[in-house]
């Protein structure tokens, strides 16, 4: 069965490397939320826990959450990290995403 959502070889890496700097596990929480100025933002926190009907993806051992109301917005989506000149982040590479802002944090459907 295909998982709706994916992990990136790179974002697993991060998210190891920020659980071992932290000296416990994470696991990073990806959500979709209204506003930005494209009409929909991603928001990314690291967490302890999932909730009980949270999305769990896993590789490598690494751990990512998405609840089910975001998921809607994220199926078929890559959670991935960049390391640029511009700066270092988690992304979403969305196929949903009719167009995004400069910056890639909003998007609309």
């Amino acid at each position: 069965m295909r998982t709706p959502v994916t992990l990136s070889e790179t974002a697993a890496r991060r998210l190891h490397s920020l659980a071992k700097s932290e000296g416990r596990p994470l696991m990073l929480r990806v959500a979709v939320e209204a506003g930005g100025c494209s009409g929909f933002s991603y928001r990314f926190d690291l967490i302890d826990h999932a909730e009980p009907d949270d999305l769990k993806i896993e590789r490598d051992g690494a751990s990512a959450v998405v609840d089910v109301v975001s998921l809607a917005l994220l199926n078929g989506s890559e959670i991935d990290f960049v390391d640029e000149l511009a700066g270092a982040e988690f992304r979403v590479r969305n196929p949903n995403a009719r167009s995004s802002c400069g910056c890639g944090v909003s998007f609309s459907i």
